[in-house]
């Protein structure tokens, strides 16, 4: 379609409100425009995790290293619990061959039991002690290792294991005051593990 003579004021003009084929677009109303572009740019993503820039390292909160300290803590309290609990054992047989075991005991039942019955029972008892410490202290250095690249299930895996480790401390806290020590490290590991910074550790994207 021809609008006619651009030189006749009288010639039909072209239809407002659409720029000719050159112009430059108008940008939408409250954005402005860009030099060079018809449109202002849309925001960019900040970024991965804690705003770090994709592709970068993230860096372990605060909290989230302390309780994976905690945490080789309470397992290295368990060690040394395991080791007492050994050299209670030793000490039960030294003391057996010096004084020897002959002769019997009487329960609260009125029976007559064997010394060496009632010495093999508590050896049996103090065992189980040197074996459940052992695998907790396992168990606690496994969870520490894995909270750099581990997911969601060490944080909650630390929760329940430092629940134990306060019933751990409460058992044990006459021994040497490591009870005490486990019980306080524990508390404090369900309470950062809690944290959300600690969440977002756990649950931060993998590249």
């Amino acid at each position: 379609m021809s609008f006619g003579d651009q030189n006749n004021p009288y010639g039909q003009q072209p239809p407002q409100g659409q720029p000719g084929y050159g112009y430059p677009q108008q940008a939408p109303q409250g954005i402005p425009a860009q030099p060079g572009q018809p449109y202002a740019p849309f925001p960019q993503a900040q970024g991965g995790y804690n705003g770090a820039p994709y592709g970068q390292p993230f860096v372990m909160p605060g909290l989230t290293k302390a309780a994976r300290i905690l945490m080789y803590v309470i397992a290295g309290v368990h060690v040394v619990l395991a080791g007492l609990f050994a050299a209670a054992i030793a000490a039960i047989d030294d003391a057996v061959e010096k004084e020897g075991s002959n002769g019997t005991v009487r329960t609260a039942n009125g029976e007559e039991v064997d010394v060496d019955t009632v010495i093999d029972a508590g050896k049996g008892v103090i065992a189980f002690f040197v074996l459940l410490a052992a695998v907790f202290a396992i168990i606690g250095i496994i969870l520490a290792v894995r909270y750099s690249k581990g997911r969601n299930g060490v944080r909650v895996g630390s929760i329940v294991y430092s629940s134990f480790g306060i019933i751990s401390g409460l058992i044990t806290s006459v021994m040497y005051g490591l009870g005490l020590v486990t019980l306080v490290a524990s508390i404090l590991v369900i309470v950062f593990a809690a944290k959300r910074a600690s969440s977002e550790w756990f649950q931060r994207p993998r590249y």
